[in-house]
This record gives C-alpha cells, sequence and structure tokens, in this order.
C-alpha cells in the first residue's frame, strides 16, 4: 500500500458547471519522535522512509552525529491507517550532541522545519566546506531530470517535494519525496548515512525554495553544491557563503544562478561559430 498518496473526494466547479471528482493528493501525517523515552519533537511529513527521515534529522539536528553505529529506533505507535505515528530513538547519553539541548518545544509543520525550536542558531562558527572538486554546468539540467523521474508522489497528486543527492560525475545516489522540503532532504540524508554514501555525497538538489534551514542541513552533512529550482531567501545566500556551500537557485528550462562559491561550477566553453 502506498503512504505516500490518499483518494478524496470533492466537489468541482468548472465553466459554470458542477460534479463529483475523487483526487489524488499527498499524505500530511504526524510523527512523534521521542529520545530515550523523552518528547523531542512532532514533525509533519508524507509516510514513508521513516528510518532515513529519523536517521537525517538526527544527523543535521546535531543529536547524533556517529556514522559507524546506528541508533535503535522502535515503532511505539501506528494509525488506524497503518501509518507510523511514533518512534523512540535509543541513544547512549554519551552520544548526544549539543542538539539535544534544542529540543524543538512545539509541532514542526511540514512548510517549516524550523518553526517549535526553542533556540535559533545562524549556525556553527567553524570553517566552511573545503572541496576541490566541481561540477561541469552542462550536468546540471540532466541531475534535475534524474530527480523528478524518482517523483512518483508529484506525478500522481502534485503536491510533494524532492530531494536528491549525488556525485560531481552526476551518478544518483538517493532520492526521497515529502510533503515539505526539509524532510525531503533530511530523507536523502539520512539515507546516504545508512547506505555509508554521504562521503560520496557533492551535490544536494531540492524541488522548492531554499531556506537557511536547507543550507544548514547541506552544510552539516558536508555536501559542497546546493541546486534548486526555486528562489533562495537573502539568508540562504548569506549562510552559503558563510558555510562555503556552492548555492544555485532558479534551475530550470537550461539555466540556473549561481550565488555563491562558483569556483565550483566548471564553465561551458562557448563555441564561437
Amino acid at each position: 500500500m502506498d503512504h505516500s498518496i490518499a483518494r478524496v473526494k470533492g466537489h468541482k466547479f468548472l465553466s459554470g458547471n458542477d460534479f463529483p471528482v475523487e483526487d489524488i493528493l499527498t499524505v500530511e501525517e504526524s510523527l512523534k519522535i521521542t529520545i530515550n523515552g523523552k518528547p523531542f519533537t512532532v514533525t509533519m511529513r508524507t509516510p514513508g522512509m521513516e528510518d532515513e527521515l529519523v536517521r537525517g534529522l538526527l544527523f543535521t539536528e546535531n543529536i547524533y552525529r556517529d556514522l559507524t553505529t546506528l541508533p535503535l529506533l522502535t515503532i511505539r505507535e501506528r494509525s488506524d491507517a497503518g501509518y507510523i505515528t511514533w518512534i523512540d530513538v535509543q541513544i547512549p547519553n554519551g552520544k548526544l550532541g549539543d542538539g539535544i539541548n534544542n529540543s524543538r518545544s512545539i509541532m514542526s509543520v511540514s512548510s517549516c522545519g524550523i518553526c517549535g525550536k526553542s533556540e535559533f542558531d545562524k549556525g556553527p562558527e567553524t570553517a566552511g566546506i573545503y572541496c576541490k572538486e566541481t561540477l561541469d554546468a552542462k550536468l546540471i539540467p540532466e541531475l534535475f531530470d534524474k530527480m523528478n523521474a524518482g517523483q512518483d508522489t508529484f506525478r500522481q497528486s502534485g503536491g510533494s517535494h524532492a530531494s536528491a543527492a549525488f556525485t560531481m560525475d552526476g551518478e544518483l545516489l538517493s532520492v526521497a519525496e515529502d510533503i515539505g522540503r526539509h524532510n525531503a532532504a533530511d530523507k536523502v540524508i539520512g539515507s546516504l548515512i545508512l547506505k555509508g554514501q554521504l562521503n560520496r555525497a557533492k551535490c544536494l538538489l531540492v524541488s522548492g525554495r531554499v531556506s537557511y534551514e536547507i543550507v544548514s542541513k547541506c552544510y552539516v552533512a558536508g555536501i559542497p553544491v546546493l541546486a534548486s529550482v526555486s528562489a533562495p531567501s537573502s539568508m540562504a545566500v548569506e549562510m552559503s557563503e558563510k558555510f562555503g556551500v556552492t548555492l544555485l537557485a532558479f534551475c530550470r528550462d537550461n539555466k540556473f544562478t549561481v550565488y555563491s562559491h562558483g569556483e565550483r561550477i566548471q564553465p561551458i566553453v562557448m563555441s564561437t561559430q
């Protein structure tokens, strides 16, 4: 059963006429996450890839950064529809990162992953990402084509975001969908961790706008290039410059804009003929 979509009845009005319809919509469902039995957050997300979502969230929020040992995830509750609604994570206290002190005090909605944090942090003061590898600009449309090919939920509902990770030579490592942009990114990062491929990821794609939080996740994961089909925020540009992240946006119709660290984008050789 595909838990990412739901069929919903409605009544459509068109050109003065009305008729019943059944639409396919992206599912939005709550997921409660507790750590060692204590509340951490309730996040709104699309069911599926729960292990990846939780693992990615723990990593990008600096709750658990150990890449060698997986924390124990236990499903505590499911809804009547079969969705996982509560996961408890067991982490030895000595391995909890500083992010545990910045737990989300209220619900984190799908459109804004930072909402509900008890403290806003503009990011680490450490040095930015160091990477001498470059990405061929001519590959960028191909990367988005590969991500789009993995957007089954979007093709059915039109209501989900996507994220995907690639090597610098364009190999697809992971792709995920979710109603929330930040959730899709966490699912991809968690998938890379579970597959032991985080160090191979050099480019992260997202289908929606780029906020500060998406840049932060990219930085924490050590991924040097971030590309989006939509617009960045002013803080996203500011933080990309600070973190050493190459930020590309408006990547559509065979064009894009580079906002920071463009030295990683190999220029297209223009023909003079």
